[in-house]
């Protein structure tokens, strides 16, 4: 299932999405904007730090 880690990068990424939508929508379209490229920037970090992980020993059979 989902990491704590892993959940944490998803709220991240849905609360970027509503304050951009938000922003956007109340007519703050600059600022709209620039929190919109915030969530592929999040979910590039999130993918980033999940592979840069070693796995943890006996985790999914991949530990020593």
């Amino acid at each position: 299932m989902f990491k704590l880690s892993d959940v944490f990068i998803l709220l991240a990424v849905v609360v970027s999405s509503a304050v951009s939508g938000w922003l956007w929508y109340g007519g703050y379209r600059e600022q709209g904007l620039l929190t919109a490229i915030w969530v592929p920037a999040i979910l590039c970090f999130g993918i980033y730090f999940e592979l840069a992980a070693p796995a943890a020993p006996g985790e999914h059979g991949h530990g020593k």
